[in-house]
């Protein structure tokens, strides 16, 4: 499996590029208020968000996969999704996002989960995605949601992020869901 560019009405997702880096650190890399529930520290320079970069091109080699999310009307580089971690066994891919702050309330992150949800059950031999989110972020349980994700449970302080041990909810979708719905709705 090799990444590939995706595209919607909106938006480009694309591998990353050591270009995106400054528009990566700007946008929500170097926020600290855009980082809150996620598991690493803000970069305090653009060297850093440049190792993370040069990091995920040599990822991509080896079954993970950054998308950089970029919003097709002007370009800019908007956010990241990704798949995280990867179960052969099952055929299980964990995506992870984040979306710069400016940016929320747009819609854009359901459209780029959508899109890596359709790509990904219907190009590989994937059978299930699963995301989880702090549940003090009840926003990206609604993405998760919007983009056909069923709500599995919540695990009790199974996760340590910016704001300290949290609870997580875990959000999935098989791909038997996927052709079924998409049967349904054309």
């Amino acid at each position: 499996m090799s990444i590939e560019t995706i595209e919607t009405k909106r938006l480009v997702l694309r591998p990353f590029m050591l270009e995106d880096v400054p528009a990566m650190f700007e946008h929500w890399a170097g926020r600290q208020d855009n980082i809150t529930h996620v598991t690493w520290q803000a970069h305090e320079n653009q060297e850093i968000t440049r190792d993370v970069i040069t990091s995920w091109i040599k990822e991509e080699r080896s079954g993970y996969y950054h998308w950089a999310i970029v919003e097709k009307a002007n370009q800019t580089l908007i956010g990241n999704i990704s798949i995280v971690a990867y179960k052969r066994d099952t055929k299980t891919a964990e995506i992870g996002y984040i979306l710069g702050k400016d940016f929320w309330n747009e819609g854009f992150m359901t459209e780029a989960l959508e899109a890596v949800i359709a790509n990904l059950f219907e190009k590989t031999d994937i059978n299930r995605i699963q995301a989880v989110f702090d549940t003090e972020n009840p926003a990206s349980g609604k993405v998760m949601t919007k983009a056909g994700m069923s709500y599995e449970g919540t695990l009790r302080q199974a996760s340590i992020n910016n704001r300290g041990l949290v609870d997580i909810a875990v959000f999935a979708i098989l791909k038997s869901d996927y052709l079924k719905e998409k049967t349904y709705n054309h």
